[in-house]
């Protein structure tokens, strides 16, 4: 009977609850009250005259529209917080006084007397009830929820409009709704769907109140300033910030409102995002018998997802990792209406690229293998200048020889002026490709050879962002090198559809540019890192963070920021808003002779002597 009793009153609307909480405080107060004056006269009886039920009728009649604007029927009894006790004794507190005025009032008009120590009584009576009988209901419906395992998290929504009601209709099932928060003053202390909505100045103190774990912010087309404000702002009280999918999701069906989603660092890089060209992606892809190489890559596999997005005759993937490439040929094979031919090989064996190039008789390239990581590359130099450079050589020759008609290398922005060996091998594969789009236009094939040039991409293989989130899952500390290092970031799935964009609009020994936007500090994205996780900075103005950042060094041949232009004042728009044309090289390198060179030195396993020809070479070269 208890239980069916609970069950019924968990099952309540929100206001009918509120309705019971009233009734029952009316009730009390009363109680109260008459309680008071029977101690004090030593007596138990019921009132006899009208007076006296006017009097008693009068305590909850004070005390109710105080508790209101208190907030004592907002919260939820079975989350109520121990403060929340302290309040109710300060709203006891307010009531009581409020009636002593009235009956003060009530003497003066001749209505009777009441001793002084009634109101004393009355307080302790009325804060014992009121308290009490919060208390009891909390550890009744807690104990409960605890036994099913149905205790729901609190939570805030950040915007209270449509897409926040609808949210709040789906979450009331798993989740307590505490309430709304929103900039918007003239919704605060309004009720959305039985809601209340908040500033979002109290949301410290409604973390405080109802231990709120998490905010959702249902406000899709929220500004990155705004949602790093929201970060930075919940972080400080322990709340994990959550967000509900894009409107073009819903509206396509591919997400639901109830199917949350944590806010990913790429939503707080503040960039203005362009919708890909149609026109362009079909040009390049539709109908046609496509070759990635480095297809297991972070690039080269989002790369090939965007393809297979576009309906190709073929695609070829070509990657030397085995594992690597068993995962993506998995992935696409489940696409329906596409062909895809997994191809185990290192870019540097002609024979097995002239033998794939020429079986499947490839249209367009793209060319992503190759060895990235900084530190391993400057350790490694041989091995680096033998992928980056001959792996890329190999390849374009293949393709020209084999009448490829369109090839695009991925390049990155240490290619311009740099300062380690990574970064000068993708120079020099830089100029292996030039070289080839002007022997393409000597013998006029029609061939067209084209560099894409960006910068980080976050979430790629041996990026910051993987790093940073193992070490956030360790409990920190998170390592960066130098707190002035900055790099420029773009999202991965961006990166890959403007390279098919930048190649679609290639002449022919183009060096496109991508559109980075501005360069960010990698301590403000550790920072941001650890705010999306629901912690708090470990510093000196807050040493009971929870996780710090600590400085490392910078790591050999490592630049504290990047360049995207040897010289930003002669880059050339293109067609599209976020793809630009480098200048042309001033000074022409002639490459077949220089390769030579390196491939002597390669054979002889100099180092000092091949790392000294790579950047005798770059030097020469501007870009």
């Amino acid at each position: 009977m208890i239980e069916l009793f609970r069950s019924r009153l968990l099952s309540l609307p929100r206001r009918a609850k509120q309705i019971v909480l009233v009734a029952f405080d009316v009730v009390a107060l009363s109680a109260a009250l008459w309680a008071s004056f029977c101690l004090r006269y030593d007596n138990w009886y019921l009132p006899r005259s009208v007076d006296e039920i006017l009097i008693i009728a009068t305590a909850p009649l004070v005390a109710v529209p105080i508790f209101i604007r208190m907030g004592l029927y907002r919260a939820v009894v079975r989350y109520l917080p121990e403060r929340a006790f302290g309040t109710i004794i300060q709203a006891m507190l307010f009531a009581t006084l409020a009636w002593v005025l009235l009956v003060f009032l009530s003497e003066m008009a001749g209505r009777g007397v009441v001793p002084r120590s009634v109101p004393i009584i009355f307080f302790g009576l009325g804060t014992f009830f009121v308290v009490g009988s919060r208390f009891l209901a909390k550890v009744a419906l807690r104990s409960r929820a605890v036994r099913q395992g149905t205790l729901h998290k609190s939570v805030l929504i950040y915007g209270a409009n449509e897409v926040g009601v609808q949210l709040v209709q789906s979450l009331r099932a798993t989740h307590d709704v505490v309430g709304f928060v929103d900039d918007n003053s003239a919704l605060h202390g309004r009720e959305l769907a039985g809601t209340p909505v908040f500033p979002t100045s109290r949301l410290g103190r409604l973390a405080a109140d109802h231990d709120i774990s998490e905010l959702i912010v249902s406000v899709s087309s929220l500004s990155s300033q705004r949602r790093k404000e929201i970060v930075s702002q919940a972080s400080q009280h322990g709340i994990k910030v959550h967000a509900v999918p894009a409107i073009a999701d819903l509206v396509t069906g591919k997400y639901q409102v109830s199917q949350i989603k944590e806010i990913d660092v790429v939503e707080l890089l503040g960039r203005s995002s362009v919708p890909p060209d149609p026109s362009l992606i079909r040009s390049m892809i539709v109908g046609r018998s496509i070759l990635v190489t480095g297809a297991g890559g972070s690039i080269g596999s989002e790369l090939c997802r965007k393809i297979a997005q576009w309906n190709p005759q073929r695609l070829v993937l070509f990657e030397a990792n085995e594992f690597a490439l068993y995962q993506i040929d998995r992935e696409l094979a489940a696409l329906p209406d596409i062909v895809v031919i997994p191809v185990l090989g290192s870019v540097v064996d002609r024979e097995l690229m002239r033998r794939t190039i020429a079986a499947h008789d490839i249209e367009v390239v793209f060319h992503a293998a190759a060895h990235k990581h900084v530190p391993l590359v400057e350790a490694n130099v041989l091995e680096g200048v033998k992928n980056n450079v001959f792996g890329t050589a190999a390849v374009a020759d293949v393709a020209f020889e084999c009448g490829v008609e369109n090839f695009v290398l991925i390049s990155t922005d240490k290619a311009v002026r740099p300062t380690n060996v990574m970064g000068a091998t993708k120079r020099w594969a830089e100029l292996i490709i030039a070289d080839k789009a002007r022997q393409a236009l000597e013998n006029q094939t029609g061939q067209r050879f084209c560099a894409v040039r960006f910068g980080n991409v976050l979430g790629s293989n041996g990026s910051v962002v993987p790093l940073f989130k193992r070490q956030i899952a360790q409990g920190g500390p998170l390592t960066v090198t130098d707190a002035a290092m900055t790099r420029y970031f773009m999202s991965i799935q961006e990166a890959a559809e403007l390279i098919v964009q930048a190649g679609s609009l290639s002449q022919g020994g183009d060096v496109f540019l991508l559109d980075m936007g501005e360069p960010m500090l990698i301590t403000d994205l550790a920072e941001n890192m650890i705010r999306l996780a629901g912690l708090t900075l470990r510093n000196e103005a807050n040493p009971h963070g929870d996780i710090e950042i600590v400085l490392t060094g910078k790591r050999p041949g490592e630049k504290l920021y990047e360049e995207l232009f040897y010289d930003p004042s002669h880059a050339v728009t293109t067609d599209h808003p976020k793809i630009m044309r480098a200048a042309p090289a001033a000074r022409k390198v002639v490459v077949e002779e220089v390769l030579v060179q390196l491939q002597q030195h390669l054979d002889e396993q100099d180092e000092q002597a091949v790392r000294k020809l790579l950047f005798d070479v770059v030097n020469r070269s501007v870009a």
